[in-house]
């Protein structure tokens, strides 16, 4: 029997989250993310703003410069987390067999549930909208990536001026193929610049005219990834929706407005950013054996240092202590920086310390967990180290 396999996406996620907090934002060219004269970039932003040409990961300077009454709203993690921890949830309750692949998007297998598929997709659809206020896109078919490629072209087909477009596209078993045939070439998997490049360079230029070509002769092009290329293009892809995925790495990064050579300004940094990979850490009941940092000098040179730990850890002050040691191992005096980062790698399990009031004791996770929740509900600023 063909599998059935739901993908949704939550639409212009981090800006639909906003609106719900600012209903005078609708329909307005607004972005998430940094102020446009502190190197800032577009994290998400408003249909109304696309329409400007704006888009992710864009500069924010070159967004404002495309449209001059552009809103700029801060971006707000805990604030999005929240909310979609609320739409998986919601997906979740269909079945256990979800992939959550980024904080606003997941596949569902629905193979091995009774309810009609499209009708049950609808359903969640309405129920986000209705009860949580966010919009989405569906898309349904056999298997991963004929799914998500449903869902872009939904998005697509639906769209509305300055609105998101509710998308809903479900391709039948037995049509994969013939649904991708059509489509640019470069929006299937695998498919890059060069890549697409290349595949021109040969008159290749739709999904269906890779579909057409000798699966030996793009293996002998493309190495494996020629083989890749033949069976998504003919609408095979066997990968299984992954229930969990191994978190290997957390880590957070800043590059600054302007170059900093202050040990104060950076140490703070780093006890900022510690704090923030400490917190995620513990919110994924992992600790960290590895604590690495990222530096880019003024000159763009970037390098990175790690130490391994005598046992691992999910606290802020023993990530913080060897992320200092790491930078002031490689960093002369008063010498500038463009950008720093923390990172913490070898996750497991915390293993439990015996001591009161040692770092990474019981108790003193206890505290951390209180002053996560604290910074989660009322900001960085409630509560800080004297």
């Amino acid at each position: 029997m063909p599998r059935v396999i739901l993908h949704l996406d939550l639409d212009a996620f981090f800006c639909s989250v906003e609106e719900i907090y600012s209903p005078q934002l609708r329909r307005k060219p607004f972005a998430v993310g940094g102020k446009p004269d502190e190197r800032g970039v577009v994290a998400s932003c408003s249909y109304a703003a696309r329409a400007f040409g704006i888009h992710s990961a864009m500069p924010m300077a070159r967004a404002v410069r495309l449209c001059r009454e552009l809103i700029i709203v801060p971006v707000r993690h805990g604030v999005y987390r929240q909310h979609s921890a609320q739409a998986m949830e919601k997906l979740r309750a269909l079945t256990p067999l979800m992939e959550q692949i980024s904080i606003d998007e997941a596949f569902l297998d629905l193979s091995d549930v009774a309810a009609e598929a499209p009708r049950l997709a609808l359903d969640l659809q309405r129920s986000i909208r209705s009860e949580l206020n966010l919009p989405s896109s569906v898309g349904i078919a056999s298997n991963k990536l004929t799914a998500k490629i449903a869902t872009e072209i939904g998005k697509k087909s639906s769209k509305k001026k300055n609105e998101p477009p509710f998308g809903f596209v479900v391709v039948p078993s037995g049509e994969e193929a013939a649904f991708l045939a059509p489509l640019p070439a470069d929006m299937l998997w695998g498919v890059g610049p060069k890549t697409n490049a290349r595949l021109a360079e040969l008159g290749i230029h739709t999904i269906g005219d890779i579909a057409q070509w000798n699966q030996q002769d793009l293996i002998r092009l493309f190495g494996e990834n020629g083989r890749d290329l033949w069976e998504h293009a003919n609408g095979i892809d066997r990968r299984p929706v992954q229930v969990e995925s191994e978190t290997k790495s957390i880590s957070q990064e800043i590059t600054f407005t302007a170059d900093v050579a202050d040990q104060k300004e950076l140490e703070k940094t780093l006890r900022e950013q510690a704090r923030e990979v400490a917190r995620q850490l513990r919110q994924s009941d992992l600790a960290a054996k590895t604590v690495k940092v990222k530096i880019r000098w003024t000159n763009f040179v970037t390098i990175t240092r790690q130490i391994t730990l005598p046992t691992s850890t999910d606290s802020e002050d023993e990530i913080f202590r060897a992320a200092v040691k790491l930078m002031n191992s490689v960093r002369k005096p008063n010498q500038a920086v463009r950008l720093l980062g923390v990172g913490a790698s070898g996750l497991g399990k915390p293993i439990r310390q015996l001591g009161l009031w040692d770092a990474g004791s019981e108790r003193s996770r206890n505290l951390q967990k209180a002053l996560d929740k604290l910074h989660e509900k009322y900001g960085e600023d409630v509560v800080r180290k004297g």
